[in-house]
């Protein structure tokens, strides 16, 4: 870490060792053995937050001087556990008000958003809190900067699971397959979503048509197909909606479509109607389907994945 990447976190900085209120504690320097294999070169302004903090820590200082040193640290290292922990002891020791730590993780959160240690905190308090009323909007606006990232999109559902916000979660979701419908996360999260309703004949056929659409719009997107192989999984003894899917795909071939996650999918139809068949011709009729199907695509369209397809039609057959 360089000594100008910490005076640009913490320009108006005043070193511990020169400050009154610090001058009874002895800081306690980093011990990394006699032999250290890769010596860090930390900055002195890192160095000594973190001497001063290993000083507080190793006397159990749970006091104001100590909360505003652990943010300090986190400044300089927001990834560091032990920091976020012993955080956690000072405000709960302090009894702080605890919505304050959230507008101070807000800030934090900005400009950390893949960071594990930050987010972890964070749910702590809202767990302690009891309270979710800043975490769909906080998670929708780190969303916007990344649509995909996975931290944000896990507290997502954490809170939405733990205080039951399902109501409004599709309509969000439906606005970020518009805009996105390449939205992999987004369409996980429809998933998520239907799952807590649960697959009813209603909610199945609604969904069918809902994918289908997009797929019609876009149809090499692997998000949609993967979503409607999920639905297709909920259609087990549902007989209109497994021949909806199995029509659609068949009419989506029979139009001209080649796609590789189409010509996958009727794959994966045909081995599901092979595996269920006891009549030998039809049986037949369903191999033959799908050894046509592993030939294109090992050979015009996914040749990369050549030796895949062959292997998929062998495993078919030996079953």
């Amino acid at each position: 870490m360089s000594d100008n990447s910490d005076d640009e976190l913490m320009p108006d900085w005043i070193p511990y060792s020169h400050r009154p209120e610090w001058s009874d504690v002895t800081p306690l320097a980093q011990d990394d053995g006699p032999y250290p294999v890769v010596q860090i070169a930390y900055s002195e302004k890192f160095s000594e937050v973190y001497d001063y903090f290993r000083a507080i820590l190793a006397a159990n200082e749970k006091s104001e001087r100590a909360l505003k040193l652990t943010q300090d640290a986190l400044q300089l290292n927001p990834a560091n556990y032990t920091v976020w922990q012993y955080r956690r002891e000072i405000l709960k020791d302090l009894k702080k008000d605890l919505h304050m730590e959230l507008e101070y993780l807000d800030n934090i959160i900005e400009n950390n958003t893949k960071n594990y240690q930050v987010w972890h905190h964070r749910r702590v308090i809202v767990d302690q809190l009891n309270d979710p009323i800043r975490e769909l909007p906080l998670t929708e606006n780190v969303l916007k900067m990344d649509p995909k990232n996975y931290h944000a999109w896990q507290h997502r559902q954490y809170a939405i699971k733990k205080f039951n916000l399902y109501d409004d979660e599709l309509a969000y979701v439906d606005r970020l397959i518009t805009e996105d419908i390449r939205n992999n996360s987004a369409w996980n999260q429809r998933f998520f979503v239907l799952k807590h309703f649960g697959f009813t004949s209603e909610i199945l056929g609604r969904e069918l048509q809902y994918t289908t659409t997009r797929i019609k719009r876009v149809p090499n997107n692997e998000s949609a197909w993967n979503f409607l192989r999920g639905l297709l999984s909920q259609c087990e003894g549902a007989i209109d909606q497994s021949s909806y899917v199995n029509d659609f795909c068949e009419e989506l071939y029979e139009s001209g479509g080649r796609f590789v996650f189409l010509l996958a999918f009727l794959i994966d139809l045909n081995e599901r109607r092979y595996m269920q068949c006891e009549e030998e011709s039809k049986k037949a009729e369903f191999y033959k389907k799908i050894e046509h199907m592993c030939t294109i695509l090992s050979t015009d369209h996914d040749s990369i994945r050549q030796n895949y397809w062959q292997y998929m039609l062998q495993r078919i057959r030996s079953n």
